[in-house]
């Protein structure tokens, strides 16, 4: 009785490990690559723009030269911000908006004030690897996608390691796959051996990437702010969209990479009767050495995640290590600083999501960050590759292949904890879950006729 229980529950959790697995497969690929390139993205976006790099210095002109060569190039254009550059001798970076509601343009500007070439922001390498990994280019409804595959990709790891269990079994195909035995069996090790070694590494990435996810991220959103848990501005998006827009327009205007509808707020810029101080905030950011990019915006420019538009001079370092962040306003007028922000700043669990978030773009500890999470993005293909290849091999002609449904239902008191605890932590899995229970019972009635 004890031994039929087990098999039972065995052959329960090897069926939802199959239905997670096909779902997810095509959706791991996606993500494992688009991820595997954002983790080098200061290094890609280097050589985007290695023709703007490596300048004298000599005859330099003054910031405000710089931004207003931009402006003259693309005439009736808004300044939105001006982008400290990395190195002595590298182009500065001025983001404008072009008039007519035509998006948004990178212009970057000579040491000496000539306009060498400007950029599309919405067709930079990142930007696109971003729009993919986060949206599939499908919008908000591309996110649930990316969601819902990630709360399976939990699943699948957490039922997959419970198959791996060794039970009595030597380390070999436990620990290291058995290269020897060919066929079945070493298409079942490197499966297994692969997930053993990487589910702890994979299991980060996904928890790290649940913040940003559209119902995920919204629910956990509203539990900090029920529980009191905020202190300052979310430092990331939801979604694709800003935390803070109260509606679809506001969310329009303020998501972190719209640079589209951003243009609509660029047009209120110059209402601001204010002294032009960018030389001299420059200068001060300058001294500040605030990790890279360190980005400059004039009273009343939009701002991102949402937050509303300053009255005074920002000066932002938009690190991808988010500890290394700060934002410092200076006063319109005088250009003393007004405020403060550092990471040390926000609530406890902020920095937690943001030390999580740090480590998910490959940024947390320089280049030994990145490899890690390359060799996660490459194990996490080699799973997908070995289990669509044990797939085909088992399935019947004219058949999905599922592994047969135990003919006495499992019951145990862990599998239903477990199964609680995924259905309430991950709303999209548990929509889902329903949905393939009806699904399931529908096809075995079928079957059953």
């Amino acid at each position: 009785m004890e031994k039929a229980m087990e098999t039972a529950l065995y052959r329960t959790i090897w069926r939802w490990h199959f239905y997670a697995g096909l779902f997810v497969m095509p959706m791991v690929l996606i993500l494992s690559l688009t991820g595997a390139l954002y983790l080098f993205k200061p290094q890609i976006e280097r050589w985007e723009e290695r023709g703007f790099q490596g300048f004298s210095v000599a005859a330099a002109v003054t910031p405000s030269v710089q931004r207003d060569a931009a402006l003259a190039a693309f005439p009736g254009a808004a300044f939105h911000s001006y982008r400290l550059p990395e190195r002595s001798g590298d182009a500065a970076l001025i983001h404008i908006a072009l008039p007519g509601n035509k998006g948004m343009r990178d212009v970057f500007v000579s040491p000496q004030g000539d306009v060498l070439g400007s950029i599309d922001p919405e067709w930079r390498i990142m930007q696109i690897a971003h729009d993919i990994h986060g949206q599939l280019l499908l919008g908000p409804r591309g996110s649930w996608l990316v969601e819902l595959a990630a709360s399976w990709a939990i699943v699948m790891i957490a039922t997959g390691l419970y198959l791996w269990w060794p039970r009595g079994r030597g380390a070999a195909g436990v620990l290291w796959p058995r290269l020897k035995q060919g066929g079945r069996v070493l298409w079942r090790d490197l499966h297994a051996v692969t997930g053993f070694w990487v589910s702890s590494l994979a299991l980060v990435l996904l928890v790290t990437g649940l913040p940003w996810a559209g119902v995920w991220g919204s629910s956990f959103k509203a539990v900090r702010e029920q529980m009191g848990w905020v202190k300052g501005a979310q430092d990331w998006t939801i979604g694709g969209r800003a935390p803070d827009a109260g509606n679809a327009n506001e969310h329009a205007l303020h998501a972190e990479h719209d640079h589209k509808a951003m243009t609509a707020g660029a047009l209120h810029l110059h209402a601001h009767h204010t002294p032009d101080r960018l030389d001299a905030i420059v200068a001060k950011a300058r001294n500040e050495n605030l990790a890279f990019p360190v980005i400059i915006s004039p009273p009343g420019a939009p701002q991102r995640f949402g937050a509303k538009s300053s009255l005074m001079w920002t000066v932002r370092s938009d690190s991808q290590n988010r500890p290394q962040r700060q934002t410092i306003r200076y006063d319109a007028d005088t250009s003393q600083e007004v405020s403060r922000e550092t990471f040390a700043d926000k609530h406890v669990i902020d920095r937690v999501v943001g030390y999580g978030i740090a480590w998910h773009e490959g940024a947390l500890f320089g280049w030994v960050n990145q490899l890690i999470g390359l060799a996660t993005a490459l194990a996490l293909v080699m799973l997908s590759i070995t289990g669509f290849i044990q797939w085909r091999r088992r399935k019947p002609e004219g058949g999905l292949g599922a592994p047969p449904a135990p003919r006495t239902p499992a019951h145990s008191k862990g599998i239903l904890a477990i199964g609680t605890f995924f259905f309430f932590t991950l709303p999209l899995f548990a929509l889902s879950l329903v949905a393939m229970w009806l699904a399931d019972r529908a096809g075995r009635r079928i079957l059953a006729r």
